[in-house]
Parts: C-alpha cells; sequence; structure tokens
C-alpha cells in the first residue's frame, strides 16, 4: 500500500474526499512553501488555516523550542509551578493589549478557549442564554458547536447546549434580543468561515453598548483573525470595540498547539472557588509551546508583519482581476474569492492544488476560495501565487 492509502486507512478522517483528492504527501514545510516527497513545490496560500502566519518553521521559533524543550516541557499546570515561559508570555501579551484584559488562561486549542470562555461566563453572570451569529464558527467541541450559526454539522449531535439564540450580523434590530437573561454573545469580528464577512463597527459599537447595559459578557473569538492577520495585532483594534473575554489560538504558537482566552484578573478569579478548579486541563501553557508562541509574537513585531499584513491585502486587491470573480472581499491577508458557484469554486480549488496552490473553501461559503498566505510571504512570491491562481481561472 502506498502512502495514501496508508493515511485513509490508519489515519481517521474527516471528509470522504480530503483535498478533493488530490494526493498530496508533505515531507518538508519551509517559510510559504510545502515541498512533497517528489520534490515539487506548493505556496501554501491558506498558512494551515491562519496558523503558519510567520511561514513554517520560522528559525526564530525553532531556536526557542530547542532552548525549551532542553529545560523542560512539560509540568502540572493547575498553578502548581510558577512557570517563566508562561509569566513572560502573559507578560508581553497583555501589554499589548488593553488594561482590562490582562489575565491570560492558556488552552491546547480555539475549541477548548471557546469552551472556557462560555463557562466563564455562565459562573460570573449565574445566566444561561448564550447569544450567537448565523454562519459563526468558534470551534467543534460541543460547547463551541452549541454556539455555531449553521444547523447542517449540529443536527447530528443534538442534544446540544440549551439557551442558544442565533442573530444576523450587521442586523442592529437583532441586538434587542440581548436581555437581562443574558449570560454572553460570542462574536468573531471578522467572520472566517461565512467567507470573510466584517461585522461593521457601528454594530459592534451598539452591541458593546447592549451588552454593558444588560450586564452581559462580551466575548471576541479572534482565533482566526489574531496575531497581525488582519492589519492590527487583532481585529477589535480597528473598531475600537474591547471585549471582556478574548479568545486566540491559531497563529498563536507558530506551528505548535496552544490558545488562550483572556479577560480581568476579577472575572477570572471566578473559576478558583465554587467550584474550585472551575476549568482546568493537562497541556494548556505546556512550556514549550508557550515559548514557541513567545518567539512567534516577537517575530511579528520585530518583522513589522501587522504592516506587511495591509501590503499583501493591497497587492491581491490589485492583482486579481478575472471575469470569474463576482467577489473579493479581503482584509489584511484574510481574504475570500467567492466565484458564486460551488461547483466552479472546487474544480478551480482543485486545478489549484494540482498547480502548486495550496488552498481550499469555506465551511458556509462553499462558493469562495480561501486566501490566507504567511505574512512573511514576499512581494515576489505573492505576485508568482496570484499569478498561477489566475492561469487557473483562465483555463477553467
Amino acid at each position: 500500500m502506498n502512502q495514501r492509502e496508508l493515511f485513509l486507512r490508519h489515519v481517521a478522517q474527516t471528509s470522504d474526499l480530503p483535498l478533493l483528492g488530490v494526493d498530496v504527501n508533505i515531507k518538508e514545510a519551509k517559510g510559504v512553501k510545502l515541498i512533497d516527497e517528489n520534490g515539487k513545490e506548493y505556496f501554501d496560500l491558506i498558512s494551515g488555516i491562519s496558523v503558519s502566519n510567520i511561514g513554517h518553521c520560522h528559525p526564530k521559533v525553532l531556536d526557542a523550542i530547542n532552548n525549551q524543550a532542553q529545560k523542560f516541557m512539560h509540568l502540572m499546570v493547575y498553578g502548581e509551578f510558577n512557570q517563566s515561559p508562561q509569566v513572560k508570555y502573559a507578560i508581553e501579551l497583555t501589554n499589548l493589549l488593553p488594561p482590562q484584559l490582562n489575565s491570560v488562561y492558556y488552552t491546547t486549542s480555539g475549541s477548548e478557549a471557546t469552551e472556557g470562555a462560555l463557562k466563564l461566563a455562565k459562573r460570573v453572570t449565574g445566566r444561561t442564554e448564550i447569544i450567537c451569529f448565523k454562519n459563526a464558527y468558534h470551534g467543534s467541541t460541543h460547547g463551541a458547536l452549541s454556539v455555531m450559526g449553521d444547523e447542517f454539522f449540529k443536527n447530528s449531535f443534538r442534544p446540544l447546549l440549551p439557551d442558544i439564540k442565533i442573530l444576523e450580523l450587521n442586523n442592529l434590530n437583532d441586538l434587542n434580543f440581548i436581555s437581562s437573561k443574558t449570560a454572553a454573545v460570542i462574536i468573531e469580528p471578522i467572520q472566517g468561515e461565512a467567507g470573510v464577512r466584517k461585522a461593521n463597527t457601528e454594530f459592534l459599537k451598539l452591541l458593546r453598548q447592549k451588552c454593558d447595559t444588560h450586564c452581559v459578557l462580551l466575548i471576541f473569538d479572534e482565533i482566526q483573525t489574531g496575531f497581525g492577520r488582519t492589519g492590527s495585532l487583532f481585529a477589535f483594534e480597528q473598531a475600537e470595540v474591547i471585549p471582556d473575554v478574548l479568545l486566540i489560538a491559531k497563529g498563536m504558537g507558530g506551528g505548535l498547539p496552544i490558545g488562550a482566552f483572556i479577560s480581568s484578573t476579577q472575572l477570572m478569579s471566578s473559576l478558583t472557588n465554587n467550584p474550585v478548579l472551575g476549568h482546568i486541563n493537562t497541556f494548556g501553557g505546556n512550556a514549550v509551546c508557550v515559548a514557541a508562541a513567545n518567539a512567534t509574537l516577537s517575530v511579528i513585531l520585530e518583522e513589522n508583519l501587522i504592516s506587511r499584513a495591509n501590503e499583501i491585502e493591497k497587492i491581491i486587491r490589485t492583482q486579481l482581476n478575472h471575469p470569474s470573480i463576482k467577489e473579493l472581499r479581503v482584509y489584511g491577508a484574510l481574504g475570500a474569492i467567492d466565484f458564486g458557484n460551488e461547483e466552479l469554486n472546487m474544480r478551480i480549488i482543485k486545478s489549484c492544488i494540482e498547480n502548486g496552490i495550496i488552498t481550499d473553501w469555506f465551511l458556509f461559503c462553499p462558493t469562495a476560495m480561501r486566501i490566507a498566505p504567511p505574512l512573511t510571504i514576499t512581494d515576489e512570491e505573492l505576485f508568482e501565487a496570484l499569478q498561477k491562481i489566475i492561469a487557473v481561472l483562465s483555463m477553467i
């Protein structure tokens, strides 16, 4: 049996046809390139779904991983030990955030960050109602699935959390559903899996006001939009609306699994009592992962990758011109190329992969192709990759 057959037989699959049936066996990844077993190079234009914001195997991240691994890799993470990598990173990160976002709870993924935030909201408010939005994606665990704004992926796993309300993004009237019964509102400032759709500033400001009026926690999910991806360190900065809880992951660890939910020390303290150990995990804040995250944040700041995201947006907007493109939605280095037709989109994606461009579609917008390159991509690399896409569009 070849590698593909062994992969399909022994590794649990989430789709009947991963990567549209294209057989890609990656042996190496560096910078913005993936290299298969035959030496063929692919541009990674989705960064492992907004994970590799600083490219693959960045040398500073590798150094940080190696240095920490030689000291220790795993210790108990329930507060028994003061772990310097955790403390250092929490200080570095929260210094870049508004003062009220000063306490970091480490997790192993974005889904777990969502779970922790939902528990925090219920614990702080004593309420159970959670409000989310149509076509929102916050993870696939049971709690996160409950606040997913799409029924197709939820129905087979019911019953899920009760007291969930789903509103329409950017519908001001829908915000009147927020009440004194609501524990939290969870929202992506830019919806990723909806096909890169932005919550407008007026909507977010009124949302903040409604939450304040009814003492509701406002949770911003920046798992996909964080760490410079959309042209600011976090997308909420562009609207000047501050959440009570911030969710992060994906681009956080430079390729290693790590996430977090961040809030105030006052709110986080509610997880320490009634019951004690209100939220725990085994690997959250793993020293090697945190060291990688610290190095990743340093690279983003030192290499001015936040402003680079805005430059990437300009290049994408000016270079991607073709009659088959019905709409181009791009914010920083997060974009959706919408062809208005699912079957056409899938053919284009398959052809792109075959021609050395790694891309995919969006869960709730199958008519659009994802484009989210590493922020380290050079102009020359980006021009070449975009020209490959144009060439595919001209052939389809």
